[in-house]
């Protein structure tokens, strides 16, 4: 399968390239971050023994200027892909009347807009492929019901358009066979949650999480179609 993956370099993204790729997986790598992207995908291709992993050094707060160029990156890879996982994002923790507007904007143009385009990007790549999932990572922080953080608001939010956005694209995309679902999940001990929570211990590494992240893009689009799972056992 090839599965293009966001926010690869670090925590949860990291671990689900290397487990992707460890199981023979080819994963289009994508961060930012191309010291440690490219350090990562050199672990993979190691560990797998074949060259699975391909990184993709790219700032996607700039994918609407640069759309072409990042498409012409992902032709180089491969003309399939067989699942989205849109597992980058951006944390804001502070009290709402102290965060700027053009704050909140990034924050959404990140957590909601970025992921948002590149399902349209993927759309025609997925043409051939007999997977077709698109799987973005949500938040209990966003789930409706869940208990909710003081100075999460507009992150909570992002996170509850993104989810709302898979329920309604998993109707839309119907007739195509895509399947689209979106993981609400919990507290997991990766570098933003340390960040964001000074001293909380998760009761999950993101190995653990990663795990069953790798079952769900191969296997939960014929259990679930535009459903947000809560993947939690603790909150925040």
């Amino acid at each position: 399968m090839n599965i293009l993956l966001t926010g690869a370099s670090r925590g949860i993204g990291a671990e689900l390239a290397q487990s992707l790729t460890g199981s023979g997986h080819r994963v289009l790598m994508v961060s930012r971050n191309k010291k440690a992207l490219e350090q990562l995908a050199k672990t993979c291709n190691q560990q797998a023994g074949s060259e699975l992993a391909h990184p993709i050094p790219f700032d996607l707060s700039d994918l609407t200027d640069l759309e072409d160029a990042f498409i012409s990156r992902i032709r180089a890879h491969t003309g399939t892909i067989d699942a989205l996982f849109n597992n980058a994002a951006q944390l804001i923790r502070k009290p709402f009347q102290q965060i700027a507007l053009q704050d909140a904007r990034r924050l959404f143009e990140v957590n909601f807009f970025v992921p948002a385009q590149l399902i349209r990007i993927c759309l025609p790549f997925m043409a051939d492929s007999e997977l077709k999932h698109v799987v973005s990572v949500t938040s209990m922080a966003g789930f409706q019901g869940s208990g909710k953080y003081s100075g999460l608001s507009y992150y909570s939010a992002s996170k509850a358009a993104l989810g709302n956005l898979s329920e309604c694209l998993a109707v839309e995309f119907a007739e195509e066979g895509v399947k689209v679902n979106a993981l609400a999940i919990g507290s997991v001990q990766t570098e933003m949650l340390a960040e964001s929570f000074p001293g909380f211990k998760a009761p999950l590494g993101p190995h653990q999480m990663a795990e069953f992240m790798h079952w769900f893009i191969l296997h939960g689009g014929k259990f679930f179609n535009g459903k947000i799972l809560p993947v939690s056992v603790s909150t925040p």
